[in-house]
C-alpha cells in the first residue's frame, strides 16, 4: 500500500473545457493531482502518468478533497493501482480534534 505524505497543494480550477484539479506536492515536487469530472460523468480509472499519480472524482466530492487539505494533516496520498483503492488518508486521530470549543452560559 504505497503512501506519500501531502505537504503543499495548489488549485487549478479551469474556465471551459478544462476539470477542475488539486495538485499535490511532497518535497517541492508534484506527486499527483484529483482530478473533478462533472457529476454522473463516467470517471476515467485511476493511474499514473509522468510519474504522477492520477485520482477521478465527480464534482460533487471537490468540497470534502479541498476541507481534507485545508484541515487534516498529516494528509496521505494512496495509490495502490488502477482499478484498486486510492484516495486520501489521515490516520489515528483524537476524537473531537481540533473540533471548535462552544461555551455554555
Amino acid at each position: 500500500m504505497p503512501l506519500i505524505e501531502i505537504e503543499k497543494y495548489e488549485i487549478m480550477y479551469s474556465a471551459n473545457t478544462f476539470s477542475p484539479r488539486l495538485w499535490l506536492k511532497n518535497a517541492g515536487e508534484y506527486i499527483g493531482q484529483l482530478i473533478f469530472y462533472p457529476n454522473g460523468q463516467q470517471l476515467p480509472s485511476d493511474n499514473t502518468t509522468n510519474n504522477q499519480i492520477q485520482l477521478y472524482y465527480h464534482l460533487d466530492d471537490y468540497q470534502n478533497a479541498i476541507d481534507l487539505l485545508r484541515c487534516e494533516g498529516p494528509l496521505y496520498l494512496l495509490f495502490n493501482g488502477s482499478g484498486s483503492e486510492n484516495g486520501l488518508r489521515t490516520f489515528d486521530e483524537t476524537v473531537g480534534e481540533n473540533e471548535i470549543q462552544t461555551q455554555l452560559p
